[in-house]
């Protein structure tokens, strides 16, 4: 159970089904036998207790990345990362039996099987194909039209493709956590003025439902649904009308709140954990509050542990049980490195004071795509303590370290992603109050393999990642036979918005 205090078991216990799978090594072939057992029940925390998969073709590329590091103690970082376990992102149908970009959903739960050892295994896996996906973004625009017909293939060859490999049996002794569909639900509380947003809006709602109905109903699945983060939806205006929305769906559902196990923040973007130089929002510096410097347009939520907090009771009052959980993606939200602040300002000039204190180093909350200066955050971790009112499940990574927001420039695709400036280092942009973005030149498609961005991201890690050791309980996989370090995998999702300056509590909204 989460050390936030033990939670009550949900009352939704699932009907076991039977058979269970014998393990093999990563390297030899994949040896599956039966025996006569029932799964497990469904619990409040997934994450308790239990190792999570690491992706062989993930850690492959790290390696790969660490033989070229050209220095010994950064190579050794990056091998402490290509143990650590990150989500699969199915991204297109064409992810669900494997593509170009990389191997598909079977091999991956085959491998989850081989590394599960006596106790639990989790499963991170992105739900990530809704139709007019990512509707005020480029970058990560997807394969499918805001369309019935793009609705139907949603459904028929995207969710109950992935539903039938997930309720074969053989995997009933995994726990499949579900992070569902990124960036969508948000965007209709902050974009919904956009037409490509309004178009979508029915079709967001309608493959949403039958994501959580189709996966809800296999017992050892776990629905998580994006929150967007502090940056985006922390704004009261923003952060009531999404607990609303989140409830309206929950309850739209066969099992109505029970579909929904928790909600998972920061999805591939770079919101601190913790602004530890920043701990009261409602401070004043020289007479003025430091939520409305230039930075924070008066949202309180400066960080993620506020966010989660403020979420979580917004959740629980629109009908959730309190037991629901949360989850936020530390993969790169670290901002460590030679710049990251020791102590807070002594300004008396409140845009000073928030500048030289906080360890976001952004020019603007709304600079998402690929961010210079960033860095890996907290490693995965079960139940962490000390985040009592957030009522933290883990601390995940969803976005893979590594892997592009999206391209500098324009790169043709047959993906649907297209070029979007604020990727572009030489944009000056009025979403970011006419400033450059502080993006990472040179980066390729979202979803793909990014080593300058890699390097960066280990170095300035906080906290500092160890070398040549293992600090999860989890232990890095041998590569399978006859794979290699590709150059793509299969995640995107850029984040970025435009917030409001006045005291009345910003529009926050998030473009994709």
């Amino acid at each position: 159970m989460s050390t936030h205090g033990k939670r009550a078991v949900r009352q939704r216990l699932r009907a076991a089904t039977t058979a269970a799978a014998a393990m093999a090594l990563l390297a030899a072939p994949l040896c599956i036998t039966t025996s006569a057992s029932a799964a497990e029940a469904h619990v409040d925390n997934p994450f308790a207790g239990a190792t999570q998969y690491v992706n062989p073709t993930y850690a492959a590329a790290v390696e790969s990345a660490a033989t070229r590091a050209g220095d010994a103690t950064l190579a050794a970082k990056m091998r402490t990362v290509a143990k650590q376990p990150t989500a699969v992102w199915m991204d297109r149908i064409s992810a669900i039996t494997g593509n170009a970009d990389g191997n598909g959903l079977k091999f991956h739960l085959d491998n989850a099987v081989a590394q599960k050892g006596a106790g639990p295994i989790v499963f991170n896996l992105v739900i990530y194909d809704l139709p007019g996906r990512d509707c005020f973004a480029l970058a990560s625009n997807g394969e499918l039209p805001a369309t019935d017909a793009g609705l139907a293939r949603y459904k028929t060859e995207y969710i109950d493709a992935i539903a039938a490999l997930l309720a074969d049996p053989k995997y009933q002794d995994l726990r499949i956590v579900a992070t569902i569909e990124p960036d969508s639900l948000p965007n209709l509380v902050t974009n919904i003025s956009e037409p490509a947003c309004q178009q979508s809006a029915p079709y967001y709602r309608a493959g949403v439902k039958y994501a959580l109905d189709k996966l809800h109903a296999i017992p050892n699945v776990y629905n998580y649904i994006d929150i967007g983060h502090s940056g985006w939806l922390g704004w009261d205006s923003n952060a009531g009308p999404s607990a609303t929305l989140f409830a309206e769906v929950a309850k739209s559902t066969t099992a109505g709140f029970a579909s929904v196990d928790g909600f998972v923040s920061d999805v591939a973007n770079t919101t601190p954990l913790v602004e530890p130089y920043l701990p009261d929002s409602s401070i004043s510096v020289g007479g003025t509050p430091i939520r409305s410097s230039s930075f924070y347009e008066w949202n309180f939520d400066f960080d993620e542990t506020d966010f989660t907090a403020h979420m979580h009771r917004l959740l629980v009052a629109a009908g959730f049980p309190s037991s629901i959980g949360m989850l936020i993606d530390t993969s790169r939200n670290g901002w460590g490195g030679p710049n990251r602040p020791t102590a807070a300002s002594t300004s008396t000039n409140h845009n000073t004071y928030v500048n030289e204190s906080k360890v976001d180093k952004r020019v603007h909350r709304g600079a998402w795509c690929n961010p210079l200066g960033a860095g890996i955050g907290e490693l995965p971790q079960a139940t962490p303590s000390g985040y009592t009112a957030s009522h933290l499940d883990a601390f995940v990574w969803i976005k893979p370290p590594g892997e592009s927001d999206g391209a500098s420039s324009e790169i043709e695709n047959d993906q649907g992603k297209r070029f979007d400036r604020m990727c572009d280092p030489t944009f000056v942009s009025p979403k970011l109050s006419n400033q450059l973005t502080g993006a990472t030149p040179g980066a390729p498609l979202a979803g793909q393999w990014f080593e300058a961005q890699f390097k960066t991201l280990v170095a300035n890690a906080y906290p500092v990642i160890p070398g040549g050791t293992t600090p999860t309980d989890t232990t890095a996989p041998s590569v399978p036979a006859g794979l290699t370090a590709g150059t793509t995998t299969t995640t995107s999702v850029p984040l970025s918005w435009t917030a409001s300056t006045d005291n009345s509590g910003g529009s926050g909204v998030a473009g994709y």
